[in-house]
């Protein structure tokens, strides 16, 4: 039997004992006590004041006692205004939680024959999960349990974003100042050993720019394009990713890198896999001792040529246009 069974054939036996009467489990109404009084459940006892020939509160006193008295779980009551709250003792609530715990099929639900899909996790390849990875992952993960317990069959994937600009960052870091170093021989987790170079190229390319700050290229573009009365260092400072885009060494590399990925050259895509490689040894190590698995994996590499697709699609229909730098854009203003 569970507690409230416990509890009603207590209250049966009682109102049996104290007053002679004869009641069944459905004429005893139990209701989780309100949080502003002390009891974990409180039995209405108006229902029996015919019965008893009494008052309520006399008769939650009554009852009370002959509860405490002869069902072990019950370690004391109080009674507010005819309303008997029953508190369970602290070896009842140890012996259920560890009952709890022991019963892996403890609060499962039988299929319900609905599929659902938890997508979670879903990191980019340059750069080691953190403490923000972590969370969505544990949330995930825990989602994806309730829902099982609740009777759906569900199916764990993640989007893994293997592809674009900053994977090409920091293969292009590796490839100039790595030294054919790995993570075995730099003694570093894989996906910490690629962050590293993300880092660096960062690194880099912050010097390549404060460098060229000094260059009378830029201070012609600051005389040309600064608004009126704006500081050297507010304007470089949002000038930034326009020079990693149109005038940076390390920029246009990255790019370079990009396109030659895009394009099949082999040397570049044969450095993509080896260092995404190393990236999955470190995400999957991370998995494992989080307990985490995935029935299904999704990678952008294998999905991007879709969205370029559709964009082509849209400049054909008229939906979006294109500009003289090659950024494509949608009029939303109609």
């Amino acid at each position: 039997m569970n507690i409230i069974e416990i509890i009603q054939q207590g209250v049966i036996k009682g109102i049996k004992s104290l007053y002679g009467a004869d009641i069944t489990a459905e004429q005893v109404t139990m209701n989780s006590t309100r949080k502003e009084f002390e009891g974990d459940y409180t039995v209405v006892v108006f229902p029996f004041a015919r019965l008893a020939r009494k008052k309520p509160d006399q008769i939650a006193e009554e009852l009370g006692e002959y509860l405490v008295r002869e069902v072990a779980p019950v370690e004391k009551y109080n009674v507010i205004k005819g309303f008997l709250n029953l508190s369970l003792s602290e070896v009842f609530w140890r012996g259920f939680l560890s009952g709890m715990y022991q019963d892996e099929a403890y609060g499962r639900q039988p299929a319900n024959g609905q599929k659902v899909m938890v997508e979670f996790a879903s990191p980019n390849t340059n750069k080691p999960l953190h403490l923000g990875h972590i969370r969505n992952i544990l949330l995930g993960w825990s989602s994806s349990r309730i829902l099982e317990a609740a009777g759906y069959e569900v199916v764990r994937v993640q989007i893994v974003n293997d592809r674009g600009i900053a994977i090409c960052k920091s293969m292009l870091a590796w490839q100039q100042y790595g030294q054919g170093a790995t993570p075995a021989s730099a003694g570093e987790k894989g996906d910490h050993f690629v962050g590293d170079y993300y880092v660096l190229f960062e690194k880099k390319l912050r010097e390549e720019y404060k460098g060229w700050q000094q260059s009378e290229e830029a201070r012609e573009l600051f005389e040309k394009k600064a608004e009126n009365g704006q500081s050297e260092e507010d304007f470089f400072k949002s000038f930034k990713n326009t020079y990693f885009n149109e005038y940076s060494r390390l920029g246009a590399g990255a790019k370079d890198m990009l396109l030659r990925w895009e394009a099949g050259d082999e040397a570049t895509v044969s450095l993509w896999k080896q260092m995404n490689d190393w990236v999955y040894q470190g995400f999957d190590e991370t998995y494992r001792r989080l307990g985490v698995e995935f029935d299904k994996l999704y990678f952008e590499s294998d999905t991007y040529l879709l969205g370029k697709d559709a964009i082509r699609k849209g400049l054909e229909k008229g939906v979006f246009y294109q500009k003289e730098d090659g950024s494509v854009w949608i009029d939303l203003t109609g």
